[in-house]
């Protein structure tokens, strides 16, 4: 019996999503050497610049719980959206900080290292299908 690989390719299909969003969220545009992305712009916003770009962090959250990520690894996601958001709302500073502190692309490779060991054991292979 063939192996069903249609979940395979979503899973594969759905983490390339994520990480396209991390990238574009913390590191899409270079200045200086330094990386950054529509969330240190949206911080710079007063008021509801941080707001707004909780919604897609707290959406990559969100995918990776639905993708069966165990509770510590949502926790630890969760933690770096909220050092994110409550760090990045304070003027200036937050602003410094969200150059340096990428909660998205952290979050990023929390799912992806947990979706690789799946895959390594068998579990779930995320490869990146051909095209």
């Amino acid at each position: 019996m063939p192996k069903d690989t249609t979940g395979v390719t979503r899973h594969a299909e759905e983490l390339a999503r994520l990480d396209r969003l991390a990238h574009l969220m913390d590191a899409r545009f270079r200045l200086f050497g330094f990386r950054f992305g529509y969330d240190s712009l949206l911080g710079l916003i007063p008021g509801i610049g941080d707001t707004v770009a909780l919604a897609p962090s707290a959406w990559l959250v969100w995918r990776a719980h639905q993708l069966g990520l165990p509770k510590s690894k949502i926790g630890r996601m969760a933690v770096n959206t909220g050092i994110d958001y409550v760090v990045g709302s304070i003027p200036v500073v937050g602003d410094l900080v969200d150059f340096g502190f990428k909660a998205n692309l952290r979050n990023a490779a929390i799912l992806r290292e947990h979706l690789e060991q799946e895959a390594a054991t068998g579990i779930r292979d995320v490869t990146p299908p051909r095209r």
